[in-house]
């Protein structure tokens, strides 16, 4: 009895006019100008906070690198000076 109610029921078929459809298609809405303007206005927003926050940490490893650059120069300078004081009192 169960199967013969399941194939009645799946049997049914509601007319296409019927259906409550406005005439889109699925998935319509992310084919509208304003949903695609306001979805690419999302992206480049990420993509400009991404690159910011790439600069930001480009930035501050270029400020490290100089800092151990000078750092690198002035032991190199002190050593260049001990060498001549070395080689002056021989």
């Amino acid at each position: 009895m169960l199967a013969r109610v399941t194939r009645v029921v799946s049997a049914r078929r509601v007319p296409l006019g019927m259906r409550g459809y406005s005439g889109r298609t699925e998935g319509s809405v992310a084919q509208t100008k304003e949903f695609g303007k306001k979805e690419r206005a999302h992206e480049d927003e990420y993509a400009r906070r991404h690159d910011a926050e790439l600069l930001r940490k480009l930035k501050a490893e270029v400020d490290k690198k100089k800092k151990e650059l000078q750092a690198d120069l002035k032991a190199q300078a002190d050593l260049e000076a001990k060498v001549e004081e070395h080689e002056q009192t021989k």
